[in-house]
């Protein structure tokens, strides 16, 4: 049995709550379980130096950590001066899940940054951020297109992403924090709605784990990432 007293194939309770911040173009506040993370969209008549004349738009991530999100206080990463290669690796991560379903030529020559602040950490904050980062990016292109700005929908598809994980020998679905920190392996899965896979991370913590395992903790995935595609769409009907 989970400590959760899941189902192995069961997510945590999910919720998208949208139009959450008044100055935002797009808001998302996204709940796996007791992982909280909190969205914002900002449309931004600006382009990074290299893209400037090519036509095309930008989407980027910010990614961060309250002092207080997690058990013990960690430090402001802004009071030492310098962002943590974590931080960095998951923004990374966060824009390249969301430019994956984005036509960057539709969106013009502008640049939507998508900031994701976690105010409660309990495992799989990457995963929840993608999920409620596409719910923001939806509402600022809806924001732009009520506004005439845009001669098509950027968005292509819905993109979401879960963690899965070996413990005990058993595929788990959506890791919370006490079971990520014992399973011998830890997997972070992003996928379209159309299920095309965007990126796989998947690290043996302890046990190697072969190419079954492997196909397995993909199919769980896929599963667990359909319902979260399902949850978007009614979030913004």
């Amino acid at each position: 049995m989970r400590p959760s007293r899941r189902q192995p194939d069961e997510l945590r309770a999910i919720s998208l709550d949208r139009a959450v911040v008044k100055y935002a173009e797009g808001s998302c506040f996204v709940k796996f379980g007791d992982t909280h993370v909190l969205v914002t969209a900002t449309l931004e008549e600006r382009l990074p130096p290299w893209l400037k004349g090519q036509g095309r738009g930008w989407v980027t991530a910010e990614y961060g950590m309250l002092p207080r999100a997690t058990l013990e206080r960690t430090r402001r990463e802004a009071s030492s001066g310098r962002q943590g290669g974590r931080t960095l690796e998951i923004q990374r991560l966060i824009g390249r899940s969301l430019r994956s379903v984005t036509d960057l030529i539709a969106l013009g020559e502008r640049q939507i940054t998508v900031d994701c602040d976690v105010i409660q950490a309990d495992g799989g904050t990457r995963t929840a951020a993608i999920t409620g980062a596409w719910v923001a990016l939806h509402d600022c292109l809806t924001w732009m297109r009520t506004r005439d700005m845009l001669k098509s929908d950027p968005l292509r598809d819905h993109v979401a992403a879960v963690s899965c994980g070996i413990s005990k020998g058993a595929p788990l679905l959506d890791l919370d924090y006490p079971e990520d920190s014992e399973a011998e392996t830890d997997g972070n899965f992003v996928m379209t709605g159309s299920g095309r896979l965007v990126e796989v991370q998947a690290t043996a913590e302890k046990t190697p784990f072969t190419e079954e395992e492997l196909i397995a903790l993909i199919a769980l995935a896929r599963k667990g990432i359909a319902k979260l595609v399902d949850l978007q769409k009614l979030a913004v009907m």
